[in-house]
């Protein structure tokens, strides 16, 4: 893969906290297939592009602000039409409540599947998992039936139970 496809993979996973974080759901369409499949853990399992931009436009509007960093992208090739990456994100979500705080905050990871488009890449496939969360749950408890306890994740755990696809393609890579 050259360091070219390798940025470009890299800033179309950066597009997505810029999506989220501006509320501009239509720049979704550049980061995801209109199929994808995200399962952001629990009940937050997403079928189709058109499905995911409805349920974050309505769960993300009660938020005076987001703010969603991604870091440490690992980029692999599959083949010239599918690759995969994983990469960490950092969210803060701000919104005013009765007690306890205007802020929550967790850090956790993506695991990203791609496949080459006639548009370019766009994600097919994503996992989030939490590894760590602070502040106030109640800023996430934009309606009743929004359950804030998140559970937590390691890499490391997820990844003995076999259920992080990145290192299963980093092994295929190596052969």
């Amino acid at each position: 893969m050259s360091g070219d496809e390798i940025a470009t993979i890299v800033n179309l996973i950066n597009l997505y906290p810029v999506a989220v974080d501006a509320q501009n759901w239509d720049l979704l369409d550049q980061v995801f297939t209109d199929d994808v499949c995200t399962d952001f853990g629990g009940p937050a399992v997403f079928h189709g592009l058109a499905a995911l931009k409805q349920a974050f436009a309505a769960i993300h509007e009660p938020f005076a602000a987001t703010q969603h960093v991604t870091t440490n992208h690992q980029v692999v090739l599959i083949d010239d039409d599918t690759a995969s990456c994983l990469s960490y994100v950092h969210g803060r979500f701000i919104r005013d409540v009765p007690d306890g705080g205007n802020m929550f905050e967790s850090t956790g990871w993506y695991d990203d599947q791609l496949v080459r488009t006639e548009h370019g890449w766009r994600i097919r496939h994503r996992a989030c998992r939490t590894v760590w969360s602070g502040g106030n749950p109640r800023v996430l408890q934009t309606s009743p039936d929004v359950n804030a306890e998140a559970a937590l994740h390691s890499l490391h755990s997820e990844a003995r139970a076999g259920h992080v696809s990145h290192l299963e393609k980093l092994r295929h890579a190596a052969r």
